[in-house]
């Protein structure tokens, strides 16, 4: 009978090796910075940053091993672990059911998962042309102004009514 020879890949990289990223800079578990960060690609944080982080055409993620205290200003922001401060974004911020966010969102839109724990102050940007729609009667001059207080929330969403 004749044997049939396999061949045996030995140029395989090691499985713990992680592929490189195009295009993201990731600050791992083990790195702590205190300082500003300015980037030009998008940023996964899973360490500690404490400061200013500028990423201002990109999208910021705070991995859910992340603690980051900082200003933050992004395109997008997601977080799925610790952040206080204040994020300014131009475009979403999304807070998963891992985060704990304290702070004060700027964005022209947010969502929040049921089970994150959230205390922000949060503004919201208005479509251009769209006015706000009075509550009360327009002959109540003073209850047709708008109301410049901005939305306070604080606590765990739990996604019960």
């Amino acid at each position: 009978m004749l044997k049939k020879n396999k061949k045996v890949n030995t140029d395989t990289a090691p499985s713990h090796v992680p592929a490189p990223v195009e295009g993201k800079t990731i600050i791992g578990e083990q790195i702590t910075i205190d300082g500003t960060i300015q980037g030009k690609e998008d940023l996964l944080i899973e360490g500690s940053v404490k400061g200013r982080i500028e990423v201002e055409a990109h999208r910021l993620t705070v991995g859910s091993r992340g603690q980051v205290e900082a200003e933050i200003q992004a395109a997008n922001v997601t977080i799925s672990g610790r952040l206080v401060g204040n994020i300014n974004a131009t475009g979403k911020v999304e807070i998963t059911k891992e985060a704990d966010f304290n702070g004060e969102i700027k964005a022209k839109s947010i969502s929040v998962e049921d089970g994150a724990y959230l205390k922000a102050v949060i503004e919201l940007e208005r479509e251009p042309g769209k006015k706000p729609v009075p509550a009360i009667k327009p002959e109540d001059k003073s209850a047709s102004e708008p109301v410049k207080e901005p939305l306070i929330l604080a606590g765990k969403s739990t996604g019960k009514s």
